[in-house]
């Protein structure tokens, strides 16, 4: 459990930022740009679900709680020692991708298929959901690259690429199944 008696630490004054397994990195490292996006992502789900309601408000939050596990899981470096952990890391799970991937087959089931690019657009639900779509592939891409030259857990990688695809699908069903999709038309304003 966490317990927070105090909000600011002063640990931070010189530019630096204690990771998860306590050891110490700038604040621009591209760690914490990663793990930073991942909650920036959160932030703009949370802003979706003012919109959202039924069962898509109940899959928005439990993407909330996997994302605060994503950020538990890139700030902690260097996996091979997860074993020695004095308590067990929070990792990134492909039950969580898999969850992802159901979503989204069930989603897709409801919309007709495309036949043009959408773009962000319609309802206000699915404007905010296209937002967090662009603010995951962002963490995605940091993720993706941070992975080139530090250890993470291919999990995280995958379950952020399919939160993108969830975002899109959730943005068409919040578009009435895809009948109030706003439909990009190319070189319309030539």
């Amino acid at each position: 459990m966490v317990v927070l008696n105090k909000i600011y630490t002063k640990t931070g004054d010189a530019g630096e930022t204690a990771l998860g397994d306590g050891s110490r990195v700038t604040k621009h490292a591209l760690r914490v740009h990663s793990y930073g996006t991942v909650d920036e992502t959160n932030a703009t789900v949370g802003m979706a679900r003012l919109h959202a309601s039924g069962d898509i408000d109940g899959q928005l939050a439990m993407i909330q709680n996997d994302l605060f596990d994503l950020g538990a899981d890139l700030c902690r470096p260097d996996m091979a020692k997860d074993a020695d952990a004095e308590y067990a890391p929070l990792r990134m799970s492909d039950t969580q991708v898999s969850r992802l991937e159901s979503e989204i087959d069930a989603m897709t089931k409801s919309v007709e298929p495309l036949r043009s690019f959408i773009l962000p657009g319609g309802s206000a639900l699915a404007a905010h959901l296209h937002l967090c779509r662009t603010v995951s592939r962002r963490a995605e891409r940091l993720s993706v690259e941070l992975a080139t030259t530090e250890d993470i857990n291919p999990a995280a990688v995958k379950y952020l690429n399919r939160l993108s695809d969830w975002f899109f699908q959730a943005s068409r069903i919040a578009n009435d199944n895809g009948k109030n999709d706003v439909l990009w038309v190319p070189g319309a304003n030539r």
